[in-house]
């Protein structure tokens, strides 16, 4: 019934509790469904932790968030696809929503996002307003994204001219197929690239952006925020 997708690097602090998360909620469903991680290049034990979930594990190298997120869709069975970001923990209460609105016509959506972690404030202000502005704009988050199988194929899958922002590429594709919707249902997501990356990164990202435009979204090497791996508490 619902193919779970979930794209992970190097996720093994954190993969396993997303896991835990959907099992629970898939198990309050009584949910007929499947999980593939797409393990693309790791290097530490995201996969094993993953298969002793039960996961369906399959390896990729690609280092491109696009392709990978296509090529677990090419892997999986059903008719219905969610893509799942591997930090970032679902309730059966928003999957419960995203099904209801595929069996009620929609194309696909997304969801709010909350952060977790030790968030200032102004960052959960920032990230609330940005919620409301996602919902009118039609846009999902990527960390919670789901469509079925016949609008995924209809668009093309994953637009894999990007590093980042495909999530908003695909949104707007499959606004144009059908009808797409933003639940009012919110997962929790970490809040790592704030805890990771200190404000002038964040700032210089934006800076560049606003001279490059779009354009940097397709090179790998400027989106430091999506691809380098940096550990800090």
């Amino acid at each position: 019934m619902l193919s779970v997708i979930v794209p992970a690097h190097d996720e093994a602090a954190l993969i396993g509790a997303t896991l835990d998360a959907l099992q629970r909620a898939a198990g309050a469903l009584r949910l007929d469904h499947e999980v593939i991680v797409v393990d693309d290049a790791s290097t530490d034990a995201t996969a094993a932790i993953a298969a002793a979930r039960g996961a369906r594990v399959l390896r990729v190298e690609h280092r491109h968030i696009a392709a990978t997120r296509n090529a677990g869709a090419a892997a999986a069975t059903c008719d219905r696809l969610l893509f799942l970001d591997a930090d970032t923990l679902v309730d059966a209460t928003v999957l419960a929503a995203a099904l209801a609105a595929m069996e009620n016509g929609a194309v696909g959506g997304g969801c709010s996002v909350r952060l977790a972690g030790r968030v200032r404030w102004f960052e959960r202000a920032f990230t609330a307003a940005l919620m409301q502005v996602f919902r009118r704009v039609k846009i999902a988050p990527g960390c919670f994204l789901f469509c079925t199988r016949a609008a995924f194929d209809a668009v093309g899958g994953f637009d894999q001219r990007w590093y980042a922002g495909e999530d908003v590429a695909m949104s707007r594709a499959l606004a144009a197929h059908g009808r797409f919707v933003i639940l009012r249902e919110a997962v929790l997501t970490s809040d790592r690239k704030l805890r990771t990356f200190r404000l002038h990164e964040h700032l210089r990202l934006l800076w560049r952006f606003l001279r490059g435009g779009r354009g940097i979204l397709r090179s790998r090497e400027v989106l430091e925020l999506w691809y380098e791996r940096r550990d800090r508490g």
